[in-house]
């Protein structure tokens, strides 16, 4: 049933943003020139995926977990798509594309091997990786891997129709503040 979900809220989420989302990818042009940022993660059963967001951070920046990178890397336009979550908006096609669910665990890079290793004793990659979850409306990042992943367990172990509204909601109410950036 969330798969049909997450089906029919992707496939509306893109429609109805579809000019709101171009209108962000010329501004991104105008911001780094590469508006897209795209990055190899750890999805369902650690099968990797591409998931592709709006750039917030300069071209150069390393490929590591937010929580690692400089805050000096986050350009002024980044900062606005991260304070509101519209850097997430191009997730929604990782979702359609049946390689996230809009709530799930966040996905992990594949040089987080502390995370992977935690995740992996949780249990936690037998479902899609998510644009939100538990994790994100609690501020809890993957700066804490197994404080994370058993957060992971427990939105799994948990998860109704009720939850994944909720958590949806939570979201876009602006609950939890997203990837943290030292």
């Amino acid at each position: 049933m969330i798969r049909l979900l997450d089906i029919f809220f992707s496939l509306i989420g893109l429609i109805i943003t579809l000019p709101f989302l171009i209108a962000l990818y010329f501004v991104g042009l105008f911001d780094t020139g590469s508006p897209l940022f795209k990055q190899e993660r750890v999805g369902r059963n650690k099968k990797p995926f591409t998931l592709v967001k709006f750039r917030t951070m300069k071209v150069d920046t390393a490929s590591v977990a937010s929580h690692l990178a400089s805050a000096s890397s986050i350009t002024p336009f980044g900062g606005f798509l991260r304070r509101t979550k519209l850097d997430e908006l191009p997730q929604l096609w990782n979702v359609l594309k049946g390689e996230m669910s809009l709530v799930g665990p966040r996905p992990g890079l594949f040089n987080q091997h502390e995370l992977t290793q935690q995740r992996d004793k949780y249990n936690v990659f037998a479902v899609r990786p998510g644009i939100t979850g538990l994790a994100q409306v609690n501020d809890v990042d993957m700066s804490t891997p197994l404080k994370l992943a058993k957060l992971d367990k427990k939105m799994i172990d948990s998860l109704t129709i009720k939850i994944y509204f909720k958590l949806i909601l939570m979201t876009v109410a602006g609950k939890g503040s997203g990837d943290r950036v030292k």
